[in-house]
């Protein structure tokens, strides 16, 4: 049997196997959420915002955020440039 911990996604707790990455837990809580990611559509960051890398190790008490990323300017039919 192998060793899990228990980490955070979006608020809700997550057992995930101990040499999971962090793409990996997304995809045990959320398999859309997981192809979201894989497609650029979503992203992962950590408890403080900051975006974090698909292949980071989980930890026990991770704690991610499943986002929206962020359109840039030529994605954005409303960007003023003034």
């Amino acid at each position: 049997m192998s060793e899990t911990v228990r980490i955070y996604i979006n608020a809700r707790p997550v057992d995930v196997d101990a040499a999971a990455t962090a793409l990996e837990a997304v995809e045990a809580w959320d398999e859309t959420q997981a192809v979201a990611v894989r497609s650029g559509e979503r992203m992962i960051t950590d408890s403080r915002g900051i975006v974090t890398a698909n292949n980071t190790p989980v930890h026990n008490g991770a704690i991610f955020r499943i986002v929206r990323t962020r359109q840039t300017a030529g994605e954005d039919p409303d960007f003023n440039s003034l």
